[in-house]
């Protein structure tokens, strides 16, 4: 299981805590924290870097906005 959490650091609290706790109950986990607004800029940045890749995610944009080429999947056959 994969789960991004974004939270404002002053409403963590032992709630939380214990919520992590039950969800990956007995699941060693692992925890990265970083401040999301520059993570996220980081990111786009690093990927619109190689011009291949820019022209690549930028054609991916232009079909889901105009609902080309999409993808359905049946979450139900994943299992």
């Amino acid at each position: 299981m994969y789960t991004i959490y974004r939270i404002k650091a002053d409403e963590l609290d032992t709630d939380f805590l214990e919520a992590l706790k039950l969800l990956f109950k007995n699941k060693e986990i692992e925890i990265a924290v970083c401040e999301a607004e520059s993570n996220q800029e980081d990111e786009t940045n690093y990927l619109l870097k190689s011009p291949i890749n820019r022209e690549r995610l930028l054609a991916a944009i232009d079909n889901v906005v105009h609902h080309r080429e999409l993808v359905t999947v049946d979450l139900n056959q994943l299992s």
